[in-house]
Formats: structure tokens, C-alpha cells, sequence
């Protein structure tokens, strides 16, 4: 075990002994007497845990030593947990500390919605960086099929050709060798949209033949989500990949209370005819992302640039605010009406300092104290804050719907929120999604022992051997003899996220201490300097060549 910070002093919860030459410890950490909830979703037992060379050792009755004991009487000790939609690829490269996911009791994070930071044949030293650098988490990684595709024929429209194709899964293959769990999606986001379901289908054949995963922000999560399932789980029969459903929502006010309860029936019939089909969440009622949903799909066929000179035409505005308002449309999410219109889409980061003033307020409001169309705010909003990408909140969820899709026993956790960099001040400004310094102790704070949605067995299930089951992390997400020693040690009684939308970077509580393959990350809530975190790799061998 790595030393330990020289700041690091015994306190009431640790117990930290000077040892004689006939003492010498069996352990390098010994956690004692704490509440042990094991992750495969069984009850708590009082136990000791030892660890020893990074792995767990025993659990029950320890009576060797440790050269660093934690006392976690009253506390419980669960495997760290796994954030299954982390955006993280790029900040690590900035800040390995990744003190907001520690903070919440993470260990392990899943990123790649939007794909790798590097391109696929620079993946491996992509993460041989990370690993000279030093993490303090665990990290792996999807590649994205968009990605790929903009390798091959750039950012519009189209049908690829033949060659345009093999280029494509040339990229696939070069990522899944390197060590990517699979290929992503985000479907809502141009050129992504453009995609076919049949060639996502070819290029998750690649990732299947070494049991990868199709992962996916899916099509349509509004009023087409049901046959945005259906082309998910489609994919994934097709190709034979395991299918992973980014957050799962319901976000169509005029079908709340409807369109989850057919989603999970849905799912539920895929699973039952042998479909690996599984999906995560997040517990808030809100979505953030950029303002390029707010824009028809098809101001986007020529191309990023060419769709903002569009925007800048005031006759073609005219139009798309007719198209705001006649709602969904094929092969558009129309995130404005989902949300119940523009009183529920709140600006988030502008990313102009003209703009500032008006964050945390909803575009309705904004378009009120300027005496302009709130349309014509958010897409000039979008427009100057290039190259950067302004963002806002859509409030398009009933906490029914998520609690519902919460008790699914399919469903694990991610925040859809990347690693803080530290410290905040070389942050953007602007707001953030709480769920960057909140999910998981809003999901044990509220979901659990507020108001019962879940037991805390269950919940911790969700949040670590479920997701080490999907990704194929064999050696993590349970506290058993032989597995990796990652290891969250929380109160459940002061456990609390404090991250609010108008307060969104505020560390939550509840959390005492975090160890990553057997070093203390975190220590009575303080960051220590370790960087024990490991690059998590697929294995993926072919026996075939693209052409």
C-alpha cells in the first residue's frame, strides 16, 4: 500500500498503533467493526475487512494487525462504487485527483457516451498517459460509432460507401484492441443521428465477437421512446452485443405515468427471450446537455459549420421556430416541448459574459427581460459561445417515472457528469448539473432512507456488483476474499448530497473514506495524494481483419 499522507493524524475513527518488532502486521489496512453490505445485495453483518497487496483479503473476524486500522463501528463498508455514465475522458488527462467522484464514494468510472478523448489509434497511448500521470480512481472507456464516422466521411449526412464502411470498423477494431468495453452512441446529437440501425448493427458485431457492448443515448427518450428501445434492443439482437441504455427516462410531460411503465415492459419482453439488455440512471428530475437539441436535426445535414450559418439567417429561424412548436418530428428529439416548453429549459453556462447574469433562469424569463422570442436567446446563446458549448437544464422528468425505472433490478447508476477539476476556479463558470457532486448519496440519502424506493442492500448492489457484472469487471464490485480493494466507508445516517440547481458545486456528506486497490483516496472526507487508480482494459482479441 502506498504511504499514506503525512497529514493524515488519528482521529475517533482511526486507529493508527505503534507496533513492536514481534508485531509485525499481517495487513497493510485492517478496517474494523464495521456494517459490511457485501454488493451482491444482501443484508449487513458486522465484519472486519483486511487488505493486504491491493486486494481483499478477509472478511469476518480479523484478529491480525494492519499498519493502518480504520475503526467503522456505526459506519458501513461497501465496495467503492461505479459510475456507469462517467464523461471523464478528457479531465483526467487535466486532473487525475478526481475529488467530486471520490467525494460520493466512486471508485470506478465507465465514460465514452461521447467517445474517447484521443482517436482510436491512440487509445493505448491515450491510456498509458493516464497511468504515468497518475489517477485516483479507476477508469475505462467506450469508443464512439460517431467517431468512427467522422473519420471516415466527415460530419453530414449520408449513407457511407463501401469503403467509407471497412474505414469505419478499421476504427472500431483499432479501439476495441486497445482496450475499449465497446462501442457508444448518442443518437440525438448530429452527425450522430445520421447513423442507420443497420450499420450500428454491423459495427457492434465487432465489439461482440469478445463480449463488448453496444451502449447508447438512444434515439429518442421523448415521445419515440419506446421505438427508440425497440431500435436498441434491435441492435443488439442483430450484432449479438450486449446492449447498455444510457439514463433511462421518460422525458415527455404530455406522457408521464405512461411511456415508462411500456419502456420497462419493453425491456422486460428483451430480457425474457435472451436480450443482455440493461440500462443506468440518474436520480433528478432535470437533463443538462448543450442547446443543439433545441435545433431540427436537419439544419445539421451539411454539417456543424453549415448548420450555424443557418442559425444566424433570421428567414430560416422563422421557420424553425415553427417547427418548435408543432413538436415532435422524425429523427428529432424536440427537447423544448418534451420539457412542457421554454419555462422548464433553464440556462445553465452561457459562456459570455453578457449572458451571466441571466444563468439559473429558465429561457421563458430570459426572452421576458430582454422583450425577445426565447428562441432567438438560446440559439444566439449557442451561436457566441463557440467554440464552447453552452448548456442548459431541462426539466422533462416526474419523479414517479425515475423512481419506478430506479426499482428495476436491471438498472445501476451513473452521473453523466465528468471529474471535477480541481481547483474549481480553473473550472468554467456557470452552472453544472448537481449529479456532478450528488448522485450517489442522493440516491442513499433520498431513494433509500428518506423515502424507501430502495433498500440500502439493493441500492448498494446497483452501485457496484451489478455495473462490475455488465462491464465484465471480474475482480470488482464485491467484498469478498481475492477481489480488488475498492472500499467506501459512509454514515448512512449523515449521508447527503448538498449539490442543488442553483448550488451545483457543493460536496455532499456522509462519506468518511475511500480506498482504490488498496490505498486511502479519501480519508475523513479529505483527499489524500494517492493515485492508485487503474486503466481498465477489454480484452478483445479478432480472428478476422477489416478490409
Amino acid at each position: 500500500m502506498r504511504p499514506i499522507a503525512t497529514c493524515l493524524i488519528a482521529t475517533s475513527l482511526v486507529v493508527i498503533s505503534p507496533l513492536s518488532a514481534e508485531d509485525t502486521p499481517q495487513y497493510d489496512l485492517v478496517i474494523r467493526d464495521g456494517r459490511v453490505l457485501d454488493g451482491a445485495g444482501n443484508p449487513w453483518t458486522e465484519a472486519d475487512v483486511a487488505i493486504a497487496d491491493g486486494r481483499i483479503v478477509k472478511v469476518g473476524i480479523v484478529t491480525g494487525q494492519g499498519r493502518q486500522e480504520l475503526d467503522a463501528t456505526g459506519r458501513y463498508v461497501a465496495p467503492g462504487f461505479i459510475d456507469m455514465l462517467d464523461q471523464s475522458g478528457s479531465a483526467l488527462l487535466r486532473d487525475g485527483s478526481a475529488a467530486n467522484k471520490l467525494q460520493m464514494g466512486v471508485t470506478t468510472l465507465i465514460a465514452g457516451e461521447g467517445g474517447t478523448a484521443v482517436p482510436a489509434h491512440d487509445l493505448s497511448a491515450y491510456f498509458s498517459q493516464l497511468e504515468a500521470q497518475g489517477i485516483a480512481v479507476n477508469f475505462g472507456t467506450y469508443y464512439s460509432a460517431t467517431q468512427a464516422r467522422v473519420v471516415a466521411m466527415g460530419d453530414t449526412a449520408g449513407t457511407p460507401t463501401p469503403d467509407q464502411f471497412a474505414q469505419m470498423e478499421r476504427e472500431v477494431t483499432a479501439a476495441m484492441r486497445a482496450g475499449a468495453f465497446g462501442i457508444s452512441t448518442a443518437l440525438i446529437y448530429p452527425p450522430a443521428t445520421f447513423h442507420s440501425a443497420d450499420d450500428l448493427a454491423r459495427l457492434a458485431s465487432i465489439p461482440a465477437q469478445c463480449g463488448g457492448i453496444y451502449a447508447t443515448h438512444m434515439r429518442d427518450e421523448s415521445s419515440e421512446l419506446i421505438a427508440a428501445i425497440e431500435e436498441a434492443i434491435s441492435i443488439g439482437e442483430r450484432s449479438g452485443a450486449q446492449v447498455e441504455i444510457f439514463h433511462i427516462k421518460a422525458a415527455f410531460a404530455p406522457l408521464w405515468g405512461q411511456l415508462m411503465p411500456q419502456a420497462i415492459a419493453t425491456i422486460e419482453q428483451a430480457r425474457a427471450r435472451g436480450v443482455d439488455v440493461a440500462a443506468n440512471i440518474y436520480p433528478y428530475r432535470a437533463g443538462g446537455t448543450g442547446l443543439s437539441p433545441t435545433v431540427p436535426t436537419h439544419v445539421f445535414e451539411g454539417g456543424r459549420e453549415a448548420a450555424h450559418e443557418k442559425l444566424r439567417d433570421p428567414a430560416v429561424r422563422a421557420v424553425l421556430k415553427q417547427e418548435l412548436l408543432a413538436g415532435p418530428q422524425p429523427d428529432w428529439s424536440n427537447l423544448v416541448h418534451a420539457s412542457g416548453g421554454w419555462d422548464n429549459v433553464v440556462l445553465a453556462n452561457a459562456y459570455d459574459p453578457a449572458m451571466e447574469r441571466f444563468e439559473g433562469q429558465s429561457f421563458a424569463a430570459i426572452g421576458a427581460a430582454l422583450g425577445r422570442d426565447p428562441a432567438d436567446v438560446a440559439w444566439d446563446t449557442l451561436l457566441n459561445a463557440l467554440p464552447e458549448r453552452a448548456s442548459a437544464l431541462y426539466f422533462m422528468m416526474h419523479q414517479d417515472d425515475i423512481d419506478l425505472a430506479m426499482r428495476q433490478p436491471w438498472v445501476s447508476i451513473g452521473t453523466d457528469a465528468a471529474a471535477a477539476i480541481t481547483p474549481v476556479d480553473s473550472e468554467p463558470q456557470g452552472m453544472t448539473h448537481p449529479r456532478s457532486y450528488g448522485t450517489f448519496p442522493r440516491i442513499l440519502a433520498d431513494y433509500v432512507r428518506d423515502r424507501g424506493v430502495l433498500t440500502l442492500p439493493d441500492a448498494i448492489r446497483k452501485m457496484t456488483s451489478l455495473p462490475a457484472l455488465r462491464m465484465g469487471l471480474e475482480d470488482r464490485g464485491l467484498l469478498r476474499p481475492g477481489m480488488r480493494a475498492d472500499v467506501v466507508v459512509f454514515d448512512a445516517s449523515q449521508i447527503q448530497d448538498r449539490a442543488t440547481f442553483a448550488q451545483s458545486r457543493v460536496q455532499s456528506t456522509g462519506v468518511d473514506h475511500v480506498i482504490v486497490n488498496g490505498s486511502l483516496a479519501l480519508y475523513n472526507g479529505e483527499l489524500t495524494p494517492a493515485r492508485a487508480g487503474m486503466v481498465l482494459r477489454h480484452t478483445c482479441e479478432f480472428t478476422f481483419e477489416p478490409k
